[in-house]
Formats: C-alpha cells, structure tokens, sequence
C-alpha cells in the first residue's frame, strides 16, 4: 500500500520520471547530487518507497532527536559524528564486506549549502569494499531522477572523481546556485 501511494505522489501528482538504465547489485552505494534542500531527502524516500528498495542514508547526528530520530533510523538513517575522528569509512565498507545486501545513498557535497570540494567518504567505501557507486542525479528543472553510469572506483582519486563530478554537470537542483562540481 505505501509503495503504491508513493508511486501515485511521485509520479501521478508531483509529475516526476525516472530514468533508470543501471542495474542494482545485491551491494551498492549510490553518490546523489544536487543535494541542494531538505526536499531531496522527501524525494528521496518517495523514490525508494515507490521503488520498493530499502537505502540506507547519512545524516548529521543532530537530526537524531526525538521524535526525529525514530522516524530517520525507522527508514534507514545513520547518524553521522563529524565532531568526532572516527573511521567510519573503514567501518561502512567492513559492514558492506561482512553482509549479503548493503544500500547506501551519500550526497557527496556534504551540505545542502554550496561546495565545490566533495566528500570523499563514498568513494573510499566503495573502494575499500569492493563495490560500485550508482550516480544518481536529481534534476528539478526536468523534474527526472536519472541513474544511466554505475562506477567502479580505480584507486585514482583525482581522475575517478573528475569523472563522477562530470556525470552531474547537467543537473540542476531545487536552488541551483547552490551547486557546484
């Protein structure tokens, strides 16, 4: 029923399309840009609800209270430290290695505010688990949802990210002046 009623809102009255051509692995992380408003993340669940595919998100610790925090873990979330040095890069690929599905989305720019110097963390999980990034962009002009390139990280950083930032030039977010590559 929810799968549905999201198909309906998304599709049907909000008038969005996909265009999916990449196929979903059992293992994943998928880098999703523009990440320029809170809408992304109602976007975003509508999507994987209507979709029917269960996504793991992060999301800055300080979103994590009640009655917020029930909700974000309930579809996916995991809190995000960042005043703390920890490596969570090395803890999400073990989890990736250690499990028979692993789904995680990550905006890469880090903030819904403009930054042109991406996080990295996506890249270095993928890399370190062995697993493909699926690009997904988002683009609010188009009102489309697109994932045409899976990636597979080469251990090149400079090169393969030059490449990823190119796959979003096109797009453009809910406040497009907010996003750079």
């Amino acid at each position: 029923m929810l799968k549905n009623f999201c198909n309906w809102l998304l599709y049907r009255k909000l008038g969005w399309t996909k265009d999916i051509t990449v196929e979903h692995p059992e293992k994943f992380i998928i880098c999703l840009a523009p990440h320029t408003s809170n809408w992304d993340f109602v976007l975003g669940q509508l999507y994987s609800h209507a979709e029917g595919i269960k996504i793991n998100y992060l999301m800055k610790k300080e979103w994590f209270f009640w009655p917020l925090g029930y909700f974000f873990r309930r579809t996916g979330g995991i809190p995000v430290y960042r005043q703390k040095k920890t490596s969570m890069t090395d803890a999400l690929a073990e989890t990736a290695r250690n499990n028979d599905t692993f789904r995680l989305c990550i905006t890469p720019e880090g903030t819904r505010s403009l930054n042109p110097e991406w996080k990295k963390g996506f890249y270095f999980v993928a890399l370190k688990a062995g697993i493909p990034i699926l690009l997904y962009g988002v683009d609010y002009e188009r009102k489309l949802i697109k994932c045409t390139k899976s990636f597979t990280p080469t251990g090149n950083l400079e090169q393969d990210m030059a490449e990823i930032k190119q796959y979003f030039a096109d797009f453009k977010g809910k406040h497009p002046e907010k996003f750079a590559i």
